[in-house]
Formats: structure tokens, sequence, C-alpha cells
């Protein structure tokens, strides 16, 4: 699908869409937590549905009830030999301990760019979990095979958080008691300050957090499974919201609704650059504000938000003068590798990105060109290439635009409302 943007002045309110990061990990605490979930505003985009099916085939009973979705599990307890995580590394990564509670053969799959990202934690750690482990020399397919047994492990954290996420939600479901995961370098914090909300929702039990160095589960934290359901509402969306909040920022005003100014959201901190710029910037208690204004260069540290960096490259691509943003060592492998790509499509739209150590500089204020630009597969590249074309000099068309179905599926029909000139073509 080419999507073609035109300069566009724009205006209005949108509800936020479901966080994929909040309805993915709710899935895995349904499956978990064994009984009855009701996920209320599920999202709707491509890795929520793969961590739906593999719920599905780990064991669980999803039924649709239109507004909102019930999960009835037992536990893990697989009914295929297979799990299809898609394109989602949060998924292959929090789903794979979770399946190797199992003493059944489960192969994990994916597609696309996740094929080609990194695995080999998984050979490293889960032997050391009793847990037998093949995969294609640390890439996918995966093979494991269980029952994991919970015990005091060390782990690397500086690759991704979402392993751990996975490894806590699997000793939260076998009910580990007096065990400690020791870790090392953590990276993005505030996810897994996430999932830790998400279990203790879930009536999963929760390890006492040591700073990020070691999650301890105590015998006091086994907690019995409940009889009564779990209701969960999905929170907004902070990472599909930034993209929007930022469009507000260079051709607003735009509102934003449906987000919590206290989620443990990483992306949250988009608030942050925004103030920095000098955009107009209103925040209440279940919505964002956000408004032009002559735009400031900022100075941002995405370490701990890597997601960020797609629409902070358009934000800075209008500010008069050069903007820094730390963390690039994050952007290796995502769906694309972001650091390059966003430096080589932006580099189309005549934004000069200079990549120095873990920097990231944009030269704002030179203006953006019309061009024909490329998302490389890459669903938030596809999306900070639009925001960015609603103040270019002509139309800026994005090949390959369906990508945003991963994870906002009705980003353009959302451009279109406030106002943007929008025409798809497949």
């Amino acid at each position: 699908m080419i999507a073609t943007i035109q300069p566009s002045l724009l205006g209005g309110t949108i509800h936020a869409n479901a966080s994929k990061s909040s309805m993915q990990r709710a899935c895995a605490a349904a499956l978990a937590a064994g009984r009855t979930c009701i996920l209320h505003n599920p999202g709707k985009s491509n890795d929520d549905f793969a961590a739906l099916a593999i719920i599905r085939n780990l064991g669980a009973e999803i039924i649709d009830e239109g507004d909102r979705i019930r999960i009835e599990s037992r536990g893990v307890h697989p009914s295929a030999n297979s799990i299809d995580c898609g394109e989602s590394g949060l998924s292959i990564r929090m789903f794979t301990p979770l399946a190797a509670l199992s003493d059944r053969i489960i192969t994990v799959t994916g597609s696309g760019s996740l094929t080609n990202r990194p695995m080999d934690f998984f050979d490293q750690i889960l032997p050391r979990l009793q847990v037998t482990v093949t995969s294609n020399g640390g890439r996918l397919p995966l093979q494991v095979q269980g029952p994991l047994v919970p015990a005091d492990i060390e782990v690397d954290g500086s690759l991704s958080s979402q392993f751990l996420t996975g490894l806590l939600l699997a000793y939260a479901a076998s009910k580990a008691a007096g065990v400690t995961i020791f870790v090392q370098n953590l990276k993005s914090k505030p996810y897994i300050d996430l999932t830790l909300e998400v279990m203790k929702r879930f009536g999963l039990p929760v390890p006492e957090n040591r700073n990020y160095e070691a999650f301890h589960f105590s015998a006091e934290a086994v907690r019995t499974t409940g009889t009564m359901p779990v209701h969960y509402t999905v929170e907004g969306d902070w990472s599909g919201a930034a993209f929007l909040l930022v469009a507000g920022a260079l051709a607003g005003p735009v509102t934003v609704n449906g987000l919590d100014p206290f989620s443990t959201q990483a992306d949250k901190a988009i608030l942050q650059a925004l103030a920095d710029t000098g955009c107009r910037l209103s925040i209440e208690q279940h919505q964002v504000e956000v408004g032009p204004a002559a735009l400031q260069p900022f100075h941002f540290n995405a370490t701990e938000c890597p997601d960020l960096f797609p629409p902070l490259v358009a934000l800075a691509a209008c500010c008069n003068g050069k903007s820094v943003i730390e963390g690039t060592s994050r952007l290796t492998h995502k769906e694309s590798n972001r650091a390059l790509t966003l430096q080589e499509e932006f580099g189309k739209m005549g934004i000069q990105i200079e990549l120095q150590d873990d920097l990231m500089i944009v030269q704002g204020g030179t203006g953006i060109r019309p061009a024909t630009v490329h998302s490389r597969h890459d669903h938030r590249i596809a999306m900070a290439c639009a925001v960015a074309a609603v103040r270019a000099s002509g139309p800026v068309q994005v090949e390959a635009a369906e990508a945003i179905r991963k994870s906002y599926p009705d980003f353009f029909a959302h451009l279109q409302l406030l106002g943007a000139g929008v025409s798809l073509m497949q």
C-alpha cells in the first residue's frame, strides 16, 4: 500500500488506540493466571491478534464479546504443537518462557524481520531452568520443552527488557518461591514497571523489585487463584499517541484523549520532549492537547524509551536548529535498523541526520521536501514519515505503508479525521 500525504493544517480530537504493550501483557497474564479474565478496550493490531492466537494455542479459550474479550484459562496446557508470533518481538520474548512451562515440545515461529532478530538469549538461559532448547543458530524457529523449573539465575538486560518480562511471567505462573532473577544493565525499566503492574492486576505473585538489579519471589508472594473474574481495561497507547501529539505540535492543534498521564508506559516521556520544544501543551487527567509554536531544538535521552526515536525525529525535523537524541544503540534490533533507516528515509525529505556514537543529531528547520520514502516494513518509520509530511512543501509518498497494521491500524484514518490530506492506494 502507498500512502500519499499532502501538506496539511490539522485540528480535532482523537481517542487513543489501545496499547499493544498493555494488551499483549494482559493476554500473557490472563493465560498465566489460570482463571476467567475479561479485557475491556481490547487492541486490534496485528501484534494483539498474534498474542490472542498464541494463548489459544497454549490452552486458553477466547470469547469475543464485541467491546470486550473473555479469556478462560486453566494455565499453560497447549492445544497445539506450535505458536506463531507474527512480527511481534514482545510476543516471542514473552511467550517462549510461558510455552516452556509445558512438558510438550513447542515450536516457536515468526515472520518478517523477526526471523532475523537474535534469540540466543533463550539458548543460554532456558537450559539453566531445565528447559530443552534448539534454535537455528540463535534465530527462529525455536523449539522448547519443559517444564521450566524456576531457579536463581542472572540475565543480561541490555538487549531488551522483554526477555525479563517473559521470565517474570513464567516464574509467577509456576508459583516460584524463594528464587531470584538477577539482572545486569537493564534497559527500558518503565516496561518492567508495566509488566509488574499487569501481574498485580491479574492476581499473579509479584516479585520484590530490588532497584531493577534483582527480582525476588518470596514464599509470601505466592497467591492462590481467586474465583472472581479479573476485569482489566487496556490502556490508551502512548506509543501511537506520540505520533499524533507530534503532529499537533507541527500543524495542530490536536487533542488525544484516553491517555493516562500516570501510566507506567515508557513512551509517556514524549511529553517532556514536546515541552522542551516550547509548543503549546495542555495535560489533563485523560487527555493531552498540543498546538504549534516556534519550535526550539531539544536534547532528549531515549535509552529507556527507544520506540520514541521515530516521532522524535519528525519533531526535530521541524525545530529551529540541531536536536540531539541519545540512545541509538537501542535501535539495531527493531523491525529495521531504525537509526540508519531514519537517517536514510528522512534524508530523502531533505533532513540531515548525523549518527555519532550513541547520539542522533537532527538538523531541523531546513524544510521538508516532497519525496517518495519507504517504511522498510517498519510501522513506526511509516508513521514518522507521514507525520513529518504534513509540514512538507509538497506531497510525500510512503511505500509499504501497510506496516502500520502491526501496532496502529487506524493511524491513517485518524490523520484524515484530523484534517490531513491522505490518500491510500493498494
